[in-house]
């Protein structure tokens, strides 16, 4: 499966998962504030993902769990460098230069976007570099 087939059957996945027509799911669009996703919206794209994909995706692999309660992560509403250098190890699949930048736990659900989850399947399916 190569990278534009992928990505149409992430788009079919979003606009079923989130009401959106498929002329908003761009890749870069942002799963939160462009497509309008909300926490519980994260466990039925994954659901979905695995589905249309035929693949397991571990809870916490694809988008992140149990960082933000953790007082070694986040201090102050915003991601510590231990946080970041976690978050990095746990999600190879997301670029982080952008959100180091601004690192408020608030802005975490802007660095997923369409193309995260794209680059995510072709790991999954051995299309990219190693999940």
């Amino acid at each position: 499966m190569n990278r534009d087939e992928i990505f149409e059957k992430v788009r079919e996945v979003l606009c079923d998962a989130l009401g959106v027509d498929d002329d908003e799911v761009a890749e870069n669009a942002r799963l939160t504030t462009d497509l309008g996703a909300e926490s519980i919206d994260f466990l039925d794209i994954t659901f979905k993902l695995e589905q249309a994909f035929g693949v397991k995706i571990p809870q916490g692999e694809l988008f992140p769990d149990s960082t933000a309660g953790d007082p070694k992560f986040v201090q102050d509403g915003k991601v510590t460098d231990a946080g970041l250098a976690e978050m990095r190890r746990k999600l190879p699949h997301i670029d982080f230069t952008e959100f180091a930048k601004d690192p408020r736990l608030g802005q975490v659900g802007n660095i997923f976007t369409v193309a995260v989850l794209v680059k995510y399947i072709e790991r999954k399916l051995g299309a990219g570099a190693p999940a």
